[in-house]
């Protein structure tokens, strides 16, 4: 499990495509604390580190993660946000982040402000039924952040100074595909009416 809150970034070396899977390699400053078979987050998607020398790492994509986030866009030279796995009692600054990304959405605009910016983002809502509640959390490329400006496919983010520059934010431009985690909680709930257990929730509620 993850948290959303980006601890460092990596930037992809190498990249190997091995069947109808890509092995990147990835040059981070924490790359000497990861360790084999360890799980950690990029751009919001969980994957295993399978080699690790001197300051670079490598992990895996399989097609299916390829296909379904921005992890196949990626080039050489990329930054890429990564986050490792939520250590037992450490401060939870974020919110509930599996690593799965539930589809890509991408950024319609973007306004600098006197010490922030604003980002706009539209993802196909009749393809997944995923949501967005106002004020509700999302995490973009791993990042944790709280929505504005709900729509049935699109929402807006604040990101302020720090995030915009140790984060691939500074990236994001008009027409850039992000990787989009939904609520964790909110897909429950949604699945849950859509079983039919939407009714005996409000009878239990009144």
């Amino acid at each position: 499990m993850f948290t959303g809150i980006v601890e460092a970034t990596a930037r992809v070396v190498k990249i190997d495509e091995e069947g109808t899977n890509k092995t990147f390699a990835l040059q981070s400053n924490i790359a000497n604390e990861l360790k084999i078979d360890q799980s950690l987050s990029h751009n919001g998607v969980c994957l295993t580190v399978v080699e690790v020398k001197d300051d670079t790492y490598k992990v895996t994509a399989v097609d299916e993660t390829l296909n379904k986030s921005n992890l196949g866009l990626l080039k050489i030279g990329d930054e890429v946000n990564l986050e490792r796995s939520m250590s037992s009692g450490y401060r939870f600054d974020g919110h509930i982040v599996q690593g799965h990304v539930d589809q890509t959405g991408t950024c319609t605009r973007v306004q600098t402000l006197d010490g922030s910016w604003l980002f706009d983002f539209e993802y196909d809502h009749e393809a997944t039924g995923n949501f967005t509640v106002e004020k509700g959390s999302i995490c973009i490329n791993g990042v944790s952040l709280t929505v504005f400006n709900c729509t049935k496919n699109s929402f807006r983010v604040t990101i302020i100074p720090y995030t915009f520059e140790h984060t691939n934010f500074k990236d994001i431009n008009e027409g850039t595909v992000v990787n989009l985690e939904f609520d964790i909680i909110g897909k429950y709930i949604q699945r849950m009416f859509e079983m039919g257990y939407g009714e005996h929730l409000k009878e239990r509620m009144q």
